[in-house]
């Protein structure tokens, strides 16, 4: 069944209410690397409940489940991609909470033959104040979904810098660490099952996206924030290639002003696995 457009631009999933506490929080933080040292002082305010800070990509996960699922959008989930993925911070993210969640489908782009992208927009506000807190945009990549006769995507990807970065970072993921993350929300069988993982392709189960998308937020952290979540603005990420865990991920960043862009490499398979990084810092 082809995309309905313009109909799948009215698609909505409104009113949808999420909590977490601190358990979550630090669940989080050491799901994504954040307790690899746990003498380390400037780590420990991210998973000890004293003084507690959450994670600015928290945000990702406490409404987990809140977007419009694939088979609203009548595409093929499997031959769909997590393309990119941005998060804007209206307001600093609380270490516990509640939320009402505001989902709908932004845009949509006809590649034809190469597929559809499809952006979907979920709003965050503080479920008491109204306060706006976050907006995360998740592009998807519906590699089988092209040609429904939807406008052409224009924007360019952002672009590091041509010159050698101004820092380089490098953090060693764990061989249980998507274990650890599908904890957080996303209990795709890809991260956990061999079986399904060879199915789609890979040797073994692949580490989520969205975990190597928080470790590139901890890199802009340490680099250029000391560890400060409330300077991180916004962070956008491409996914270029799965990272696996176990795999060591250097994350090269070049700072311009408020403007870090970044990208992150596995050296030991030669490949990209983050591409047109690009977070926002005060």
């Amino acid at each position: 069944m082809p995309i309905d457009y313009p109909g799948i631009l009215e698609l909505k999933d409104q009113g949808r209410r999420f909590s977490w506490s601190d358990r979550e929080t630090i669940l989080y933080a050491l799901a994504i690397g954040m307790g690899a040292d746990p003498l380390d002082r400037k780590l420990l305010p991210f998973v000890y409940e004293k003084n507690l800070k959450a994670m600015p990509t928290l945000a990702t996960v406490i409404a987990w489940g809140a977007s419009i699922p694939a088979d609203r959008l009548g595409t093929d989930r499997r031959h769909t991609l997590h393309g990119e993925e941005s998060l804007t911070l209206h307001s600093p993210l609380p270490a516990a909470g509640e939320v009402v969640a505001d989902s709908r489908v932004r845009a949509v782009y006809d590649k034809g033959e190469k597929g559809a992208v499809i952006e979907r927009e979920t709003v965050l506000r503080d479920a008491v104040s109204g306060v706006l807190i976050a907006t995360i945009i998740r592009t998807a990549f519906a590699r089988k979904d092209g040609g429904f006769g939807g406008p052409v995507q224009q924007s360019a990807p952002h672009a590091p810098p041509a010159r050698s970065p101004d820092v380089v970072l490098e953090f060693a993921t764990r061989p249980d660490q998507a274990l650890l993350y599908r904890l957080c929300g996303d209990r795709n069988p890809l991260h956990a099952d061999p079986d399904v993982a060879i199915a789609a392709g890979f040797r073994t189960p692949i580490l989520h996206g969205l975990c190597t998308y928080g470790i590139c937020c901890r890199a802009v952290l340490q680099a250029f924030c000391e560890f400060d979540p409330v300077r991180l603005k916004s962070h956008a990420v491409r996914f270029s290639a799965p990272v696996f865990p176990g795999d060591t991920v250097a994350v090269k960043l070049w700072k311009d002003a408020g403007v870090v862009s970044f990208e992150a490499d596995v050296a030991a398979r030669g490949v990209t696995v983050i591409k047109s990084g690009r977070s926002e810092v005060s």
